[in-house]
């Protein structure tokens, strides 16, 4: 199974995807963290990793030769999201080779790449990796991929969907998040994958847990979970530390959740 987590920029994806992997542990998964954030970088200490993999990026020649191949297939009349960068046709987690995987005890981690200075050039490159590393990566019946996405609905364009199972948006508690929820439920039906629903994060009253509801109603976006703001989350995020997990379970029960709506579609 391959969960893609969305939201907007700080609505607490990599927080959530970091919680999700120890909830999945912790159900008897395997668990396969791909960060596909370009900008990013925190996602690696949120695991309790010493450090991040070497990029996926390197292991097809580095971002000037994926530059020059999708350049090569656009000459052709080819669009992105059927362009193929990668040479192999199928790659199994348990082969990915050593430097370009970091294992913690929760998950493995890959990462497609960051952007690393100033006029790099567009973040393509990273998109065409991950649609392609994930059109090839091969799980075990026990394991799960959480795919944590770049913010923003970009990705949509670049067809890295068509290869995941089931998308759940972050949403915080802004107006512009909610509408964002919207866009990447429509966006999710149209490209084939399933819509698991949105978490609510971040939420820090009554009042706000009851206005979020409301309004995820009026745009018909289902709500999996609601996830408090939580001070020790936020204070390890400051201070380079593993993501403490959730003390009332709620990120256990939205696992649950994907997972057995997952096995209903897919027995």
């Amino acid at each position: 199974m391959k969960i893609g987590i969305c939201g907007k920029g700080g609505s607490g994806k990599s927080t959530f995807v970091a919680l999700l992997a120890g909830a999945c542990k912790r159900s008897g998964k395997k668990v396969v963290v791909l960060d596909s954030d370009e900008s990013n970088t925190s996602l690696y200490w949120l695991l309790g990793l010493d450090g991040a993999p070497r990029p996926l990026m390197d292991m097809v020649g580095g971002k000037k030769s994926v530059q020059q191949k999708m350049l090569a297939r656009f000459s052709k009349g080819e669009e992105e999201p059927d362009m193929s960068i990668w040479e192999m046709t199928n790659l199994p987690s348990s082969e990915i080779p050593p430097a370009f995987i970091a294992q913690g005890e929760a998950c493995k981690l890959v990462v497609t790449g960051k952007i690393h200075q100033s006029m790099e050039g567009c973040a393509c490159p990273m998109g065409a990796i991950t649609r392609e590393f994930l059109k090839i990566l091969q799980l075990s019946p026990n394991e799960v991929a959480l795919i944590d996405m770049e913010a923003g609905i970009e990705h949509f364009g670049r067809g890295i969907e068509a290869n995941i199972d089931t998308v759940v948006a972050v949403v915080e508690p802004s107006l512009e998040s909610i509408e964002l929820a919207r866009k990447v439920m429509d966006l999710t039906v149209s490209s084939g994958a399933t819509f698991g629903g949105a978490v609510l994060n971040k939420v820090s009253s009554e009042e706000q847990r009851s206005y979020l509801r409301d309004r995820m109603s009026v745009v018909s976006v289902p709500v999996i979970g609601i996830i408090d703001y939580n001070d020790s989350i936020q204070t390890a995020a400051l201070r380079c530390k593993p993501c403490p997990a959730d003390s009332n379970g709620e990120v256990d029960r939205i696992a649950a959740r994907l997972l057995l709506d997952y096995s209903d579609h897919y027995p």
